[in-house]
């Protein structure tokens, strides 16, 4: 097949569409308008590639799939396992489920000034969490694991919204976290009786 027509024609047709641009009177006002306009879009999009690139700042990537309507029968999200829980490591992971219209559990107690690994999963609907004064802000969407690692800069009282609207109870939809002096917070421990995370 012969490509040298096509190329011809392709050319010829780009040399009229830039004659027929050209042609187009355009006030030197809006052409700088639009240059400013094209430099802040590329500007933007420069910062965004270095964040991925050089800094590695990338959105959630963690795809893990689950049954939304058997979480009650799984072992990772089952109702003893929610809450707090630190490995041999020490390593925090904070299991949470998010429902219309609140996050379970409704409180929980995190150190200070140390990394902290969410795990979010939805029982019904799209939602989001987010918790201000941190980089905690993601989507919980249904049959996915929604993971997030996040410190809290200082003890205090943070409040766990919801930002994605998820029914007529979505601004009622808020949980809390207690931010305790890294010196201060005792690991949680197993309850004898229902074998999981002791949480307040």
């Amino acid at each position: 097949m012969e490509t040298g027509p096509i190329k011809q024609k392709l050319e010829q047709q780009w040399q009229d569409l830039s004659l027929q641009l050209r042609a187009i009177p355009i006030n030197p006002l809006e052409r700088k308008w639009a240059t400013i306009a094209l430099l802040i879009a590329a500007l933007f999009i420069g910062i965004i590639m270095i964040d991925a690139l050089v800094h590695g700042i990338n959105a959630p990537s963690n795809v893990e799939t689950i049954d939304s309507a058997r979480l009650h029968l799984s072992e990772e999200f089952a109702e003893d396992n929610l809450g707090v829980q630190t490995d041999g490591s020490g390593l925090i992971t904070v299991r949470m489920v998010a429902g219309r219209y609140s996050f379970f559990p409704k409180h929980i107690d995190v150190p200070a000034e140390t990394p902290v690994t969410f795990r979010w999963v939805s029982l019904d609907v799209l939602h989001g969490v987010h918790i201000p004064m941190t980089n905690m802000s993601t989507m919980i969407v249904p049959g996915y694991v929604a993971q997030v690692t996040t410190t809290f800069p200082k003890p205090g009282d943070y409040p766990v919204l919801c930002n994605e609207y998820c029914g007529l109870g979505h601004n009622h939809m808020w949980s809390n976290i207690s931010v305790i002096a890294k010196e201060d917070w005792a690991a949680p421990v197993k309850s004898a009786i229902a074998g999981g995370p002791e949480n307040e």
